[in-house]
Formats: C-alpha cells, structure tokens, sequence
C-alpha cells in the first residue's frame, strides 16, 4: 500500500511540474497590463492601475487548472514605482498560493531621443501543497494509506528581477524569475528544485498616420526554462481605438507555439477589451491546438480593472509607450 501512496504522489508532482514551473501566462499581460511580466513595469504612465484576473483552462476537462490573480502598481516619486500581486491556482489536487511585493526604478539615459531605462525587482513569497483531503478510494485503492493525509505542502520565498528599455515607441524587457533554488521537502524527492525561467518581451506601438486615436501594437513574449531549456514564444497583434475622452477599445490575437514546433501552435486566440471612466473589461479566450482539443472547449479569461488618476510625473522616464498609460 504504501508503493501505491508514493505512486500517487508521483502522479500529482508529475503534473503539478509545470503548473509550479510556469504558472498560467496566457493573455493577462495583453489586456494592457504589462506589470503581469515584469516588476520593472511599475510606476510607468499616470494611473494606479489595478487588474484582477480569473483564467479557466481547457474548459471540460474534469480537475482542469484554474487561476484567480491580482496586480496593482502606481509611482510613489517622479521616478520610482512599486506594485503587489496576488494569485491562487489550482490544478488538479495541487494548491498554488503567493504574492510578490515590487519596486521600480526609472531613469532617462537621453531626454532628447525618449530612451529610456527601467530596473525592477520583485520579492516573492509561495506556498505549495498536496490536497490530501481531496484524495478518493478507487476500486483499485479501497483504503487510502495513512502515509498520504497530513499537511502535504511548504512555503518559498524567491526573488524576480528585470531590466527594461524604451526609445520613443518601441520596447524590450528582459526578466529572470525564481532566481533561487527552491528548498526540497524531505518526505519526497522528486519536487523540481530549479524554477528559474527567463522571458524577454518585446513590441512596438504604431500611430496611424491617417487617424491620430489608432494605435497597432505587435509585439513578441519568449519564455525559456533553465531546467530543461524548453521554450515557447507567443505572437501577438492590437488594435486600439481612442476617443476624445481618452477612453478605448482593442481587439487582437495571440499565437503561442513551442520554439522547435513552429508550425504546431499551443494555443491560438482572440483578445478585447474595453475602457469607460476609469473601468476595464477584457475577454480573451485560447483553443488549444492538440490531443487535448477534443476533449474541452479551450481556455477563457476575463480581467477587469480601475485605473485611478494619480498625476503626472515631472520625469519623462515614467511615460508609457501607449495613450492607453495616460486616461
């Protein structure tokens, strides 16, 4: 009995690996929240900005991953920001919980050019657990072995870091996450001990020149695992429209794909939003392009927000790339 209460437990880390190694980055960062990605992002534009995220994968599939997540930052000086994030996922009988505490600095490398340089650092603080208490008997194991019940779980800390650089439109972040090695519990040892992962994102905002509230946005998200250097890499495309009151709507896209499989995507799918007198809505949703396509409808997220004027800053370093930083 208990070879089969370590069998199990294999089975949960097994799948519980990528959940903690990558925790769910779909869309949230394209509904104009580019602090989802980095620290480095906060304090940037006039807002305090607070985005609450609820994302439902492969919607179906019984015990499909679930997330519920929370980000606000703002700028407490001409050049500093910081920001808070909170997040509860989901997945299977793994439990996933954590908040990251962030702080920015922005400087101006050359006023008269827009380049700019910002640095970001984030404090973070997880807890991961088995949910015992949500084990069933299967006519296979009719009794579970009391090896398995008990707290199954530990709490983390960790620390991201990122460097971003902006001239006039155009943008490039680059950020280390989960800088440390995690600490192995003693009751199994088969717990991924190196989560560090690297991500580079990258665009560029263009200005109709026909129409002024027209903006185009592509932009590229690349991801890459130090633990077993797999790596995936996400297209994407906006459109924004401005009125005279500086509210908007965007629509748009997303190709994620795995870098040796360019020509199988992961997930494909559509993005909108809106914004009125300081509100946000957004919906996006992703078909899953595999084995797994047949058995759920893909995956759906919605994010909504409040954006609350804070002032402008005396220091060009802290302006956004977007109209959408300034409503």
């Amino acid at each position: 009995m208990k070879k089969i209460a370590l069998y199990i437990l294999f089975l949960v880390f097994a799948q519980s690996y990528g959940q903690e190694l990558n925790l769910p980055v779909f869309t949230q960062y394209l509904a104009d929240n580019n602090f989802v990605i980095s620290p480095t992002y906060a304090g940037i534009g006039d807002n305090l900005k607070i985005r609450a995220n609820g994302l439902t994968q492969w919607v179906g599939i019984k015990d499909a991953p679930d997330n519920q997540s929370l980000y606000a930052d703002f700028r407490i000086s001409d050049r500093t920001g910081v920001g808070i994030s909170a997040y509860n996922d989901k997945n299977g009988n793994t439990r996933q919980k954590g908040v990251k505490f962030s702080f920015a600095h922005h400087i101006t490398l050359d006023y008269k050019s827009k380049q700019f340089l910002s640095f970001g650092l984030s404090y973070n603080i997880n807890n991961f657990r088995i949910a015992t208490e949500d084990f069933n008997t299967t006519y296979d194991t009719p009794i579970l072995d009391p090896y398995i019940t008990g707290d199954k779980g530990q709490s983390n800390n960790n620390f991201d870091a990122g460097l971003l650089y902006r001239w006039k439109a155009f943008y490039l972040s680059f950020n280390a996450n989960n800088i440390l090695s995690k600490d192995i519990d003693d009751y199994v040892n088969i717990e991924p001990s190196l989560l560090l992962n690297y991500q580079i994102y990258t665009g560029v905002v263009i200005k109709s020149k026909s129409n002024r509230d027209v903006e185009l946005e592509p932009s590229i998200f690349y991801q890459m695992f130090s633990s077993d250097k797999r790596s995936t890499t996400d297209l994407n495309f906006k459109y924004r429209k401005f009125n005279r009151k500086g509210d908007y709507y965007f629509v748009g896209g997303s190709y994620r794909f795995l870098n040796d499989q360019f020509m199988t995507p992961l997930n494909v799918g559509p993005i909108a939003g809106i914004t009125f007198n300081q509100f946000f809505f957004a919906y996006s949703y992703q078909s899953t392009i595999n084995d797994l396509s047949s058995y759920n409808s893909g995956t759906h997220m919605v994010t909504i927000g409040l954006d609350f004027f804070q002032g402008a800053s005396n220091c060009a370093c802290t302006k956004g790339t977007s109209q959408s930083y300034y409503r």
